[in-house]
């Protein structure tokens, strides 16, 4: 009998190929982790993420689970109210267009909060997103949106903690390390992964193979033949690493495609971004207030409903709305009544932004067309409508006779000075993947688990359809990451 590296190698470094390597090792099998980034590099999109995780939870005892040390005085001025496995999945299913795999969507829901917990007992460390999930009525902070939790440190804390758990259990790290080809016995049984490094090529044997290795988003040629023309020009948030070799891998030994490979996750981010994620900005190149304002295109055009949910519920689908936009850019506009509302990253140095004391000289700034700019805003005032305004809840303030409608939080845009900031398109990830069971076993085109093969994180596909719930990414990731593990480890043990 060949000697093998190690029991379970797993083949990516983000959140769910973390989650997998700990959870397998949790079961006292020895795991590879193969990481095609150098180690300076290392966390794939996981790294880009604000940490935020939806899970369902009851109430503040609950969340109280996951941060037992918050103060007393934190506490008292907490509202973070109850987001149920009911909620949880009737968001999911209302976003996704009733398209998401309820299997997996009732997976995700109803481990989402006891994988929170596994990853607290594992060392994994949270805090309230008191400024990106919450804003201050009276003397409370009213989370919502159904996400109140961030890792320590956002995504890269996420990534940090995820390693140093895993290094800490004996799991081995190898970096620069470019997998193949799955390798496969005469029976159909996983044998390794031919691996590229410095060094050449190799086989890493194994007895079972975990893939969560990411989409591919950051490879144009596969983001143009199955998003469609126009996507190979987006901007990438994340890694440059996610090309799409988990799906090729898995395609050669047999593996279903499954979900929405026209679809993905898309968001505005900064016009002036650089081509891929930079590690020091991370995700602040992101621009999500847009429902306390406008948004327009170079012609001073609107195009969406700014106000038709919380931004968690639509900010992954208007990338897409703004990569078709003349030049692929777009205007968020704000006037003195909300720019306190606007969100950190509104304000670092590395910002596209325009300021004036009125709307022309601020088109002048964005090189917006100027005329219509003002026609666009003068219609928009006229047509917002008396209300209690209020942007932790879905107000009801809205416009009448504009098409798009704004249908909540339209203020009229009259207090300056006014500010502007330009974005473009940035694609966070692809929802097209491979199918799996419950057990994260990966399902041949017969519907068959191709014995020891599981997946988790972004290339399984059919959860996310059209669009996303932010911080189900994460969720999902942890979920199938942890079962993935613990199923690999558990064939072998029988």
């Amino acid at each position: 009998m060949t000697t093998q590296d190690a029991d379970i190698i797993v083949i990516g470094a983000g959140n769910a190929a973390l989650c997998a390597a700990i959870a397998a090792r949790e079961q006292n099998k020895s795991v590879i982790v193969l990481e095609k980034a150098p180690e300076p590099m290392r966390g794939g999109n996981t790294y880009f993420t604000g940490g935020a995780i939806r899970f369902s939870y009851r109430g503040i005892e609950d969340v109280i689970s996951l941060v037992p040390d918050l103060s007393e005085a934190e506490l008292n001025v907490m509202e973070v109210g109850s987001y149920t496995e009911a909620k949880y999945f009737e968001d999911l299913m209302r976003v996704t267009e009733g398209l998401s795999d309820q299997e997996m969507a009732n997976t995700l829901v109803r481990q989402s909060l006891p994988t929170m917990q596994w990853m607290y007992q594992q060392g994994v460390r949270f805090v309230p997103s008191w400024t990106h999930q919450a804003f201050k009525v009276g003397d409370k902070f009213r989370f919502w949106g159904g996400l109140c939790l961030q890792a320590v440190g956002g995504g890269k804390g996420l990534s940090d903690q995820l390693f140093e758990i895993a290094i800490e259990r004996g799991i081995e790290i190898k970096y620069d390390h470019t997998a193949m080809r799955i390798e496969q016995g005469s029976s159909g049984e996983i044998e390794g992964v031919t691996v590229r490094n410095s060094d050449g090529i190799r086989n890493l044997r194994s007895a079972a193979v975990v893939l969560a290795c990411g989409g591919f988003e950051a490879n144009p040629e596969m983001r143009a033949r199955y998003l469609g023309p126009g996507w190979e020009l987006a901007k990438v948030r994340g890694v440059r690493y996610n090309t799409g070799d988990g799906h090729r891998m898995a395609f050669e030994i047999g593996a279903q495609a499954y979900g929405h490979y026209s679809g993905c996750h898309a968001v505005a981010w900064d016009l002036n971004a650089p081509d891929f994620g930079n590690r020091s900005i991370t995700d602040l190149y992101q621009k999500h207030s847009y429902p306390f304002g406008l948004i327009v295109n170079a012609e001073g055009k609107r195009f969406v409903d700014e106000g038709a949910d919380f931004r968690n519920y639509t900010y992954a689908k208007y990338g897409k709305q703004i990569l078709f936009q003349p030049e692929r850019l777009a205007f968020q506009i704000f006037d003195q009544k909300t720019v306190h509302l606007l969100r950190d990253e509104y304000r670092i140095e590395q910002v596209t932004k325009g300021e004036a004391s009125t709307i022309k000289e601020l088109a002048g700034q964005l090189g917006i067309n100027p005329d219509e700019l003002e026609h666009t805003i003068a219609e928009y005032n006229n047509a917002c409508q008396p209300g209690d305004y209020n942007p932790t809840v879905l107000d009801g303030v809205r416009t009448d006779g504009l098409n798009p409608e704004k249908s909540n939080w339209a203020l009229p845009i009259d207090t300056p000075p006014f500010q502007g900031y330009a974005v473009t398109c940035g694609i966070t990830f692809t929802f097209g993947g491979l199918r799996i069971n419950e057990r994260a076993q990966v399902m041949d085109t017969s519907d068959n688990p191709i014995p020891g093969l599981y997946a988790a994180g972004e290339l399984v596909g059919g959860l996310f359809y059209h669009n996303y719930a932010g911080g189900a990414g994460l969720m999902q990731g942890s979920v199938f990451g942890k079962i993935a593990g613990f199923s690999a480890a558990e064939s072998l043990s029988k």
